[in-house]
């Protein structure tokens, strides 16, 4: 019997204020869209999205994480504090790149809601696969 195929995978992430949240991820210049009661949809690119839920537990919050491949982690940096210089995020937060032990430089952000995101500029040439 074949394998079924999966063609896309989305990920839900919590909102301790959701509106909160969904200004954050459209400041950080992604498309940010109700799609039903409670679940927005945050359009990264073409091909990635997550959903913000109007949900909240702090130990899901903490730990959750989303690692986004990005071409340039200094450049993200730069672009997220800009948007928490504007105060308007509460709880939000941005690490310098910092390199990491599997070939990464890696730009760390929480989200007001305790997220964390991994802006991962892949530096090693034995890289996980896209």
């Amino acid at each position: 019997m074949p394998i079924p195929t999966a063609t896309d995978l989305r990920a839900f992430i919590p909102a301790r204020d959701f509106a909160l949240s969904k200004a954050f991820h459209a400041a950080l210049g992604w498309d940010v869209r109700d799609v039903g009661p409670g679940i927005a949809l945050v359009s990264v690119g073409a091909a990635q999205h997550f959903y913000i839920q109007d949900y909240y537990l702090r130990e899901v919050a903490e730990n959750s994480m989303l690692h986004l491949t990005v071409d340039d982690a200094q450049a993200w940096y730069a672009h997220v504090r800009s948007v928490l210089a504007e105060g308007r995020f509460a709880g939000a937060r941005v690490q310098p790149p910092a390199a990491q032990p599997y070939g990464a430089i890696v730009t760390f952000v929480h989200d007001p809601s305790g997220v964390l995101l991994h802006f991962c500029e892949w530096r090693s040439p034995h890289r996980a696969a896209p």
